[in-house]
């Protein structure tokens, strides 16, 4: 029997190539290796790297022997970057695509992008999944709308190294009352390594908390207003928040993570700790 909750189990995807964790990457290798033989090991989701890095993942999990390496790739050069990243891992014996991530650029239509990097998908994807970043500005709905057609997965930034990319909780509760209206899975990224909302003290950035979003997702589903959403991503009351996932039944929890399927951080660490703190996750070496 699992020792991972259902609310979190391969709820975090191990990035901790990325800023500001940075691991060189045979140490992030070897780490996510680690953590996939603990008792842990079903909180961790795939290992998150750039199509550029690929090559080099593959050589090291060949390197160390211990089986093929489940990874989801960052796409770095837009839409024509899809296909040779699926395509490798369809010819790697080394490493497994279970996810492909594509940000689209910067446009007044996002939506126009959005096309492009769809059709790119439906060309070359079968089992793996897609997520769009579809960011929360240029017309966001209207590319949101394109994923959902597609039957594609969203991705929402949730911070990084300045303070304008870390979104209000109104924004969050817009993205994910938007995602659900669409029936789009979602995932996060950045900024968001610690279970509860939270101000950063060095940097004065306000973080999201996961088992916010967590909540927030589960209010959403059972008819929550979109202030409503937006109140439970701004409560920093990690007892109450863990009192409330403690009352998900297990159906509950299930069906709130078919659509926050996970989200990226360069720490497996800090959400664990997190976890075990508010006794949503017993301790474990």
């Amino acid at each position: 029997m699992s020792t991972v909750p259902a609310l979190f189990r391969h709820l975090v995807d191990d990035a901790s190539m990325f800023p500001p964790g940075d691991l060189p990457l045979a140490e992030a290798v070897a780490a996510h290796r680690a953590h996939r033989r603990s008792p842990y090991a079903e909180l961790v989701g795939p290992f998150v790297c750039t199509d550029e890095d690929l090559v080099k993942v593959a050589a090291e999990a060949a390197r160390d022997g211990a089986g093929p390496l489940e990874v989801a790739v960052v796409i770095t050069g837009g839409a024509g970057g899809i296909e040779p990243a699926v395509r490798y891992g369809d010819r790697s014996h080394d490493v497994e695509v279970k996810a492909i991530e594509v940000r689209l650029r910067n446009e007044d239509d996002l939506s126009r992008n959005a096309l492009r990097v769809v059709r790119a998908c439906d060309d070359c994807l079968d089992e793996e999944t897609a997520y769009v970043e579809v960011g929360l500005d240029g017309a966001w709905e209207r590319a949101l709308d394109v994923v959902a057609d597609a039957g594609y997965a969203a991705k929402l930034r949730t911070g990084g190294l300045d303070a304008a990319l870390f979104p209000s909780e109104i924004q969050v509760a817009a993205f994910i009352t938007a995602c659900l209206d669409r029936e789009v899975a979602f995932k996060c990224t950045a900024g968001m390594h610690n279970a509860v909302r939270h101000t950063a003290a060095d940097t004065g950035f306000e973080h999201h908390g996961f088992l916010n979003v967590l909540l927030a997702t589960r209010a959403s589903l059972d008819g929550a207003s979109q202030d409503e959403l937006a109140a439970v991503l701004a409560s920093r009351d990690g007892d109450a928040l863990a009192g409330q996932a403690r009352e998900l039944t297990e159906d509950q929890a299930v069906s709130t993570r078919r659509w926050f399927t996970s989200f990226g951080s360069c720490s497996i660490e800090e959400p664990r700790h997190d976890l075990t703190a508010l006794n949503l996750l017993e301790g474990a070496s």
